[in-house]
């Protein structure tokens, strides 16, 4: 997935809920209409990601994938700024 974003958040060995709660926090310094990237490790942060975009009311995840990062699978989250 090619995905433009504006802010990183390397959140790769951390473990559920870490990587959703330390997004929730960058998310809250983005400006509406900005994108988050956030690379993990912990493969529970898929399903954290898509359940807590169906709850946000400023938050859209836009895109998920799984890419190769050193050498290792880690799993990509985008989110958008919304409000």
């Amino acid at each position: 997935m090619s995905q433009s974003f504006d802010k990183l958040l390397d959140a790769r060995g951390l473990n559920c809920p870490m990587p959703l709660v330390n997004a929730r926090k960058e998310a809250g310094n983005l400006e509406p209409g900005q994108v988050l990237k956030i690379i993990a490790t912990d493969r529970g942060s898929v399903a954290d990601f898509q359940g807590w975009a169906k709850i946000a009311k400023d938050v859209e995840l836009v895109g998920q994938d799984t890419e190769s990062v050193d050498g290792a699978d880690v799993f990509v989250h985008y989110i958008k700024r919304t409000s």
